[in-house]
């Protein structure tokens, strides 16, 4: 992204994923690139104040804006970036379908002069291109992959963290390895790197996941904790909620590598991601996505022989 001067990190699958852009946005403002963050919410959007709505599906969200109280990840971010001297507005999209979505990205990246997106996946289902044995949790992943698939940028990337962290949700690993291959062999896979942990990025990322985790007790995120947990070096089934108490997890140094494919390429590779450009809600997308699978023949699962 040597060219581009204002980049939009954007979280794909809703919730806390936005967290996970945040090593590599604010490795970019280091190298003196207008950055902005954006996320796709699970919280309750509609119930803010009229004046944070830029658009009618574009909130920005500031360390003033009045949330929920239990759940509000864009509020806990934007407070936690004011404290640490940096931009602090946090844009968020509600949970709706392509059509509506497409158009929020759309009138943002007008509003902002963006010219370079990363669209940011904490986990690695986004990959999948829809026959694999297990998708994870897609509708959100691919409704913002779909909207900034359509939107006319310069430059457009997805970049995945947490490599393991789907198996919970079904996601055959040695499947990631085979798609991650195959973006490689058509030119759109651009390589894997990871953030040290003593590093500013670093050290900045732990400090937001702790921050985040204490602000929402009751919810924190699973993906970035078990993030953060290898990027202190930890391994194996480390406990750090209740949430994953009845669970076994697997901690290891492969969650705190980055993969990094080109956006359009991953898209174009997707079975149908072209079917869902119409959906209007975000469970029409799920709809879709459920009937294409009852009739794809589906790749059978693979073990990883190391």
């Amino acid at each position: 992204m040597k060219g581009a001067e204002r980049v939009l990190v954007a979280g794909a699958g809703g919730g806390f994923d936005v967290y996970a852009g945040l090593p590599i946005a604010l490795a970019l403002m280091e190298s003196g690139k207008r950055v902005h963050l954006a996320n796709l919410s699970f919280s309750f959007l509609y119930g803010l104040d009229d004046e944070v709505w830029l658009e009618p599906d574009v909130a920005a969200v500031t360390p003033e804006t009045k949330g929920p109280s239990d759940y509000f990840p864009e509020g806990v971010l934007a407070r936690w970036l004011e404290r640490q001297g940096l931009p602090s507005t946090v844009y968020a999209f509600p949970k709706v379908g392509v059509r509506p979505l497409t158009a929020a990205y759309r009138a943002l990246v007008s509003h902002l002069g963006i010219d370079a997106i990363v669209l940011v996946d904490g986990g690695t289902d986004i990959l999948m291109r829809g026959d694999e044995a297990g998708l994870g949790t897609p509708e959100e992943d691919m409704a913002s992959l779909a909207a900034v698939h359509r939107l006319d940028v310069p430059e457009k990337v997805v970049a995945c963290v947490g490599f393991g962290v789907d198996a919970y949700h079904g996601v055959n690993h040695a499947q990631v390895l085979e798609n991650l291959a195959a973006l490689d062999a058509s030119d759109h896979y651009l390589g894997a790197f990871s953030v040290p942990r003593n590093s500013r990025e670093g050290a900045l990322y732990l400090d937001a996941v702790a921050d985040a985790q204490a602000a929402t007790p009751e919810r924190p995120s699973i993906v970035n904790g078990s993030i953060a947990a290898a990027l202190r070096g930890q391994f194996g089934n480390v406990q750090f909620t209740e949430r994953t108490r009845r669970s076994e997890l697997f901690i290891n140094p492969l969650m705190t590598l980055y993969f990094v494919v080109d956006l359009d390429g991953l898209a174009g590779r997707s079975l149908y991601l072209e079917r869902l450009t119409g959906t209007v809600l975000m469970r029409q997308v799920g709809s879709v996505i459920d009937g294409f699978r009852e009739n794809v023949r589906r790749r059978p699962p693979r073990t990883i022989p190391h």
